[in-house]
């Protein structure tokens, strides 16, 4: 596994990070993983050489938190990358949710708890936050690192404005900076190329982005896979991949089977590599939910593309609306 700095920082993390909304609760949905199932594939990342490991308080309600912290707990500290995100609402309560200076003090403190650890090393806006001024989450933010509860901040999909709306604001003020993006980003979402990614190559931030194999459609998912719980049940796959899918995306498709067919490799392994050799792309974040898949995530980072081999999977490609950011 080869590790690199995470944007301009010295932080290093690995080449893939490990997506963990799949461990939790299967009460919060149906294809998530208990922590027996989740054990054995967070243990199988850290004997790959992956010590970026990607989790949300929202995630099964905090239960992926704990999950987390569980199995990782044994491990040095100095070995593990944790990161984590607030935004969502936690429950009905109309404070517990958003980045109000009340919330993220709160949410900050019960990542800890649950995660069992001193600190999070990266901490990240899920979302960004109409209701409430963005120098009182930036100031709030500011605080939680300098508190030494938080190393570095990160930010998630929203509008390439407002990150450097809020960027800005904390180099004026001094405050601790985003550090990363972690953005919606495959080969039938690209709308990222427009605004978000060349700013983060301007301004020297990690991009890590989520959902590289567009939850499975670039994996030429089929038989047992296309009938798999995730598949029938996943409300987000649905509205950001099937609800408006056009001839383009086939094409796409289409493309990808093409050029895994002549490398010799499962479509997902070239998903994975399109996105991974990216420029300005730090570390994809792969879901894994079966020890196999690892296979396709990990053998992704050898392949190596070429120019007719980019050109052809990106041709079919047509403006879309902006998904994610909401």
């Amino acid at each position: 596994m080869d590790y690199v700095n995470l944007g301009r920082t010295g932080l290093k993390v690995s080449r893939l990070s490990l997506g963990c909304m799949t461990f939790g609760s299967p009460d919060w949905q149906p294809w998530v993983l208990d922590e027996a199932a989740s054990r054995p594939i967070i243990e199988k990342a850290l004997d790959l050489g992956i010590n970026f490991f990607d989790t949300a308080d929202m995630y099964s309600k905090g239960a992926s938190e704990e999950i987390v912290g569980k199995v990782l707990s044994g491990v040095p500290r100095h070995k593990l990358v944790i990161a984590s995100k607030l935004y969502n609402p936690m429950t009905e309560d109309p404070n517990d949710k958003g980045l109000s200076r009340k919330h993220v003090f709160e949410a900050v403190d019960a990542s800890l708890k649950r995660l069992g650890t001193d600190y999070i090393d990266l901490y990240q806006i899920h979302r960004f936050d109409y209701d409430t001024p963005l120098e009182e989450s930036l100031d709030a933010l500011n605080d939680v690192v300098r508190a030494g509860k938080v190393r570095y901040l990160g930010a998630s999909s929203m509008h390439a404005w407002q990150f450097m709306k809020a960027l800005g604001l904390q180099r004026a003020r001094g405050w601790a900076p985003f550090v990363c993006m972690q953005n919606h980003y495959n080969l039938l979402y690209r709308e990222e190329e427009r605004e978000m990614l060349p700013l983060c190559r301007s301004e020297g931030i990690g991009v890590i982005p989520w959902s590289p194999l567009a939850r499975g459609r670039l994996a030429g998912r089929q038989g047992e896979a296309a009938q798999s719980t995730r598949a029938q049940t996943d409300s987000t796959a649905v509205r950001l991949y099937d609800r408006d899918r056009t001839p383009e995306d086939e094409a796409i498709v289409a493309a990808v089977k093409r050029v895994a067919e002549r490398h010799g490799r499962p479509m997902a392994q070239i998903a994975y590599a399109w996105v991974a050799s990216r420029p300005g792309i730090t570390a994809p974040i792969v879901g894994i939910s079966k020890l196999h898949q690892f296979d396709d995530a990990v053998g992704a980072l050898d392949v190596k593309l070429t120019d007719e081999d980019v050109a052809e999977m990106e041709a079919p490609y047509r403006p879309k609306a902006v998904a994610g950011h909401f």
